[in-house]
């Protein structure tokens, strides 16, 4: 079996590659992700995940590498990680009562060959109408703090999620469905 590196830092990705029984190891990326504002929502996800994936890649021999990136986006504007309690209050405020798009960019290297792929997976998730205080209480948490869009929907998120059209997997960090089929051009089955 090839060495697989899985180039984040990320407990729900790695989570997520052993709950369906890869074997890998981890190397975070240390690159400074060149976001290029010009560039359409999936094409931003896919450039910044190959960024990634390209600068572990030169500290790998006859590995494979993945790498990811996901976002949130608002129509076109992207909802970040909450830089604090009240950032993410405005992110909670404008997802309360509509839906939103994540989508995740994911690139494999296989750095015996310099062979690439890079795809990318789009979700709509719905949320309810979010009351003040269910928006204050919920940042009191804490939870939100350290998520994309500020709020986990593997966690207590879903309370606010009324549903999903897409790659649940996706929404949490990675999706498992795309990246296992494209995994398989790589020759790593995972069943």
């Amino acid at each position: 079996m090839r060495r697989i590196i899985l180039a984040s830092k990320s407990p729900r990705r790695e989570s997520l590659l052993k709950q369906i029984g890869l074997k890998f190891e981890i190397d975070p990326s240390k690159c400074k992700e060149q976001i290029n504002p010009k560039l359409k929502p999936h094409e931003l996800v896919k450039s910044l995940s190959l960024q990634k994936a390209k600068e572990v890649a030169k500290r790998h021999k006859n590995a494979i590498i993945i790498a990811s990136d996901t976002l949130n986006f608002l129509g076109n504007k992207i909802l970040g990680k909450p830089k604090n309690a009240k950032d993410a209050k405005t992110i909670l405020k404008k997802e309360s009562g509509k839906a939103h798009t994540v989508i995740t960019g994911f690139t494999i290297i296989d750095t015996s060959n310099q062979k690439t792929y890079t795809g990318s997976t789009k979700t709509k998730v719905y949320f309810k109408r979010l009351s003040e205080k269910e928006i204050d209480s919920y940042i009191a948490t804490e939870e939100p703090l350290d998520k994309a869009g500020g709020y986990g929907i593997q966690s207590l998120g879903s309370i606010f999620i009324k549903k999903i059209e897409g790659d649940y997997y996706n929404v949490v960090g990675l999706p498992i469905f795309d990246l296992t089929q494209a995994l398989r051009k790589f020759g790593i089955e995972i069943l």
